[in-house]
């Protein structure tokens, strides 16, 4: 599990969004991304959070800022949230863990006395060049944006 930390250089990563397109870190690359990282479609608090960040998507786009979505659901499952709730932005399926290991994010969780693996919502701001500006490991999923902005 990797421990990034701020002024990082941030991990590369190819995926497939929800349209089945190949996305990459690297097509961002003189563009600030926010790449947010959550553990489910369609459940009450990544819901909330994508919902926040889409209806900001304007205000993230004139401030020169993309926004990536990931979780371990599939494209089909990220096909369906992006339309029953109008994401405008990329959703990258990574069935294999490969993106969320790569930041340090799919680890141990625990609820209700259980412990398992998922994923720990976490958004990293990365700047022009490819490096990490912010983590935001505390994510407030009902006002997201403004945590960014």
């Amino acid at each position: 599990m990797a421990n990034l930390k701020e002024g990082d250089k941030a991990p590369v990563f190819k995926g497939i969004n929800q349209k089945g397109e190949t996305i990459s870190l690297g097509e961002y690359k003189g563009k600030k991304v926010v790449l947010y990282f959550y553990p489910k479609d369609n459940t009450p608090g990544c819901t909330a959070e994508s919902c926040n960040l889409n209806d900001n998507y304007g205000a993230f786009q004139a401030k020169g800022y993309e926004i990536i979505g990931v979780s371990p659901d599939d494209e089909k499952s990220h096909q369906k949230f992006a339309d029953k709730f109008g994401l405008q932005f990329n959703l990258i399926a990574d069935t294999e863990k490969e993106i969320l290991e790569a930041y340090g994010v799919w680890g141990e969780k625990k609820m209700y006395g259980k412990t398992y693996m998922g994923v720990n919502r976490t958004t990293f701001i990365i700047d022009e060049d490819g490096v990490i500006e912010k983590i935001i490991a505390k994510v407030d999923t009902k006002d997201h944006a403004s945590q960014i902005i």
